[in-house]
């Protein structure tokens, strides 16, 4: 599947063509170990402090490649979901986290998938993407892009839905509840008390009518609107952009 993905996005020219060639994920040993002690860590103050309740663990697969989509509120809410996860979860990263002293440390020790925002060509997440899901990895995608304002749901890239039919994977919704309350994008820390999070896993959903054919940007503007409906419904917040032509492309 990775090899027709690579030709399909034009990753397979030869160095006279393309002397940049994007790499595919690789977990390396450092990351398997980083992962656990991170996790083993972290994971037990978050879930005591933080998550309140997590429903819907069963409709995560044990094994094989999958979409995580939801929306997203706080820094929480991939904190909350790995710590939640019975499975690793990598997610796309924006380049600002690598560029902190702080989170540089956590993404590369993690083997999350670095996105730069800024930048037109798309080659190498789209590479890194397609060889996780390749090798039957779970990843983390926040349709919005960046965090809520205000907390409710944003205009979403169409990203999640580019993703999805190619590598021909299903996707799970996951509503986040609260975690805009324990740290906004306004707040400079999070608080400790009065503040939990509630996690909310939906079933599968595949889109295995797209896999013959070349989807239209309108096809994954629908595609990413049937998602982004679910993500809304479970996070207990309303879906407003169903009807918008315009499309925001990622």
């Amino acid at each position: 599947m990775f090899e027709r993905l690579k030709t399909f996005l034009g990753l397979n020219k030869n160095k006279e063509e393309n002397k940049v060639v994007p790499s595919g994920f690789k977990e390396t040993r450092r990351i398997k170990v980083g992962y656990s002690l991170l996790k083993g860590a972290i994971s037990p103050l978050v879930r005591r402090v933080w998550i309140d309740k997590v429903e819907g663990l069963e409709n995560i697969p044990k094994d094989g490649p999958v979409i995580i989509a939801s929306n997203h509120q706080s820094y929480f809410d991939f904190i909350c979901f790995i710590s939640a996860s019975p499975r690793k979860v990598h997610y796309l990263a924006a380049e600002k986290f690598y560029k902190s002293r702080v989170w540089r440390p956590v993404m590369n020790l993690t083997g999350q998938i670095k996105v730069e925002r800024e930048s037109h060509d798309k080659k190498e997440v789209y590479s890194k993407v397609y060889s996780a899901l390749d090798q039957g990895r779970m990843i983390g995608i926040f349709p919005e892009g960046t965090r809520s304002g205000d907390g409710e749901i944003q205009k979403p890239f169409t990203g999640v839905a580019k993703f999805a039919l190619g590598a021909n994977v299903p996707v799970i919704p996951v509503g986040i509840i609260g975690t805009y309350d324990i740290m906004s994008r306004h707040d400079k820390r999070p608080k400790f008390r009065g503040a939990k999070a509630k996690i909310k896993i939906g079933k599968p959903m595949y889109f295995s009518e797209y896999a013959n054919m070349q989807p239209t940007d309108k096809d994954y503007k629908d595609v990413t609107d049937k998602i982004m409906s679910q993500v809304a419904e479970l996070a207990e917040k309303k879906y407003p952009h169903v009807n918008e032509e315009d499309i925001k492309i990622g």
